[in-house]
């Protein structure tokens, strides 16, 4: 079965490999994955710091992930197969499905003071349909 995870977690999910996320720890209780910094996942240029983005991306892949292994805890007497049914139907819910031939990120900053600034983000397909909105806040000073 860990073969199998593996093989679906880190190659069938391509995103996967762009990040070049491995599987460290199949434990279902703390399970663990790892990726090594590289130029393309910087994110300030000055600071040599992973983009949020990079950060956002992992974190809700290890979300996938753990849900993964709880199914599969949960559903041991089924055969993998039917395991693997279950997983095909995860997907983020917060997020919409990204379908679309381009999508166009529109955001409006609501405050910029001295040391701190606000903004809320989305992000729309050729549709124009709303596929995700979130807001943030940077340090700037």
């Amino acid at each position: 079965m860990k073969a199998a995870l593996r093989k679906l977690f880190e190659e069938d999910i391509v995103f996967n490999q762009v990040l070049g996320i491995r599987i460290v720890s199949y434990n279902p209780e703390k399970p663990r994955v790892r990726f090594d910094m590289r130029p393309d996942l910087i994110g300030h240029p000055v600071h040599k710091i992973l983009h949020g983005g990079v950060i956002a991306a992992v974190l809700d892949a290890m979300a996938g992930f753990a849900i993964m292994l709880a199914i599969a805890k949960k559903r041991e007497a089924e055969p993998y197969d039917q395991q693997l049914s279950h997983f095909r139907q995860m997907r983020t819910i917060d997020l919409r499905a990204g379908r679309g031939a381009h999508f166009t990120a529109s955001a409006h900053v609501f405050r910029v003071g001295g040391k701190v600034a606000t903004v809320r983000m989305e992000l729309e397909n050729d549709s124009g349909e709303l596929i995700a909105a979130g807001s943030a806040a940077f340090a700037v000073g």
